[in-house]
């Protein structure tokens, strides 16, 4: 990796540790407000050592200070994380710059990065590829090599198996895309019957672009995977989002279908991780950033429904806009705010903390710093109550 610019100091390049307060048996409304216990920080300006030169479709305009096209291809923002139980983390970068038009020249990538929250800084340690070298995928690639890009798919969400496979979810099909530990695709991209993205190319499409698979968790066994739509479908009450259990073993969606009612139907949703076989962490979000960022909050859904009003039960366990920072890890006020457009990562560190990430949407967002490129920052935060998530996620 090389970075063309080390990160300022203070809030512009922070690692975000986040803890939650876990409910207790007898769920909360919400949960007390969550400290921000680390801040760590990858610059903006990082890059692929060696890697092929990208955004060469961004026209060459000027954003934030920063004009494409890169000699090599930036890490930028991340839209999927999961826990490697040593420090360090895979992230997952999305589909590049925005849309299947612009991002032909950004290949897929899991990174493998190490926070120092001592030091407040991200060193990115390693990383693959993601490939179809079997030829799985059944339609045209941009890349005759067969390695994927965001013209391809545009991954958001990723899940580590037990056996040291990825899933990870697409928001192009929307697709689930299950890969080896070589970052290479085991089998077709697995459509959700009834559901089609403009970018689909079986046409008729019946949800909004860059609206599909935003979410993916994991259940404690490894099971079930539970593929979150970012988007409503046609014909579905606004605000609702279909959460869609699939089984793992016979590689097909079980039917089960749940609905994650927004705040607000102009939110989207971030990133969704189970916490046991029931609950899970949801990021949702406004779609502001910087001074116009007001709604970025963790919740813990419940599929139980104990209200019985058809949608998952939701308790409010961290709002990212209002962190005590009595430790003044992030500045001097006290109080620390996660202004970015998109908070896309959350993962549970122990039991009352969580780490979470945004994605800068390279170079394109600014919420930290008017005028500059966001970083990508890495904060944990501690929760007032425990979560009570099942062991096997604790280890």
């Amino acid at each position: 990796m090389r970075n063309l610019r080390r990160a300022g100091a203070g809030l512009g390049i922070g690692v975000l540790t986040l803890a939650l307060a876990a409910p207790s048996a007898e769920a909360h409304d919400t949960y007390g407000r969550a400290t921000l216990t680390g801040f760590a920080a990858l610059p903006a300006t990082t890059f692929v050592s060696a890697s092929d030169p990208s955004g060469s479709l961004l026209g060459g305009t000027p954003s934030n200070g920063i004009t494409p096209p890169f000699a090599d291809q930036p890490v930028q923002g991340f839209s999927g994380i999961a826990q490697l139980g040593d420090g360090t983390f895979e992230v997952l970068s999305d589909n590049g710059y925005g849309n299947k038009a612009n991002s032909a020249d950004f290949v897929l990538r899991i990174h493998r990065v190490a926070p120092d929250y001592g030091n407040q800084t991200v060193d990115v340690v390693g990383g693959i590829n993601l490939t179809d070298p079997n030829g799985l995928v059944p339609f045209a690639l941009t890349r005759p090599d067969r390695v994927l890009t965001g013209s391809d798919f545009d991954v958001e969400s990723i899940q580590r198996a037990k056996d040291g496979t990825y899933w990870i979810g697409d928001e192009f099909g929307p697709y689930l895309l299950h890969f080896d530990r070589a970052g290479r695709l085991l089998q077709a991209p697995i459509p959700l019957d009834g559901v089609r993205a403009p970018e689909n190319p079986a046409g008729n499409p019946n949800l909004n672009s860059s609206k599909g698979f935003e979410g993916l968790a994991q259940s404690p066994d490894g099971r079930k995977l539970y593929a979150l739509l970012e988007g409503v479908v046609a014909g579905d009450a606004p605000g609702g989002l279909r959460l869609n259990e699939f089984d793992v073993a016979s590689r097909a969606y079980t039917g089960k279908r749940w609905i994650y009612q927004l705040e607000d139907p102009a939110n989207a949703i971030g990133d969704a991780i189970a916490v046991d076989d029931d609950r899970f962490l949801v990021i949702e979000r406004d779609n502001g950033q910087g001074a116009t960022a007001k709604f970025k909050r963790i919740y813990l859904a419940d599929k139980r429904d104990r209200n019985r009003d058809g949608k998952l039960d939701k308790t409010l366990v961290a709002d990212l806009m209002n962190l005590a920072d009595p430790r003044h890890l992030g500045g001097d006020t006290g109080t620390f705010t996660f202004p970015f457009q998109t908070i896309e990562d959350v993962v549970i560190l122990d039991d009352k903390t969580l780490g979470v990430v945004n994605d800068n949407n390279f170079p394109f967002s600014n919420g930290r710093t008017p005028g500059q490129p966001d970083n990508n920052e890495f904060i944990t935060i501690r929760l007032t109550d425990p979560l009570h998530a099942d062991k096997r996620f604790l280890k």
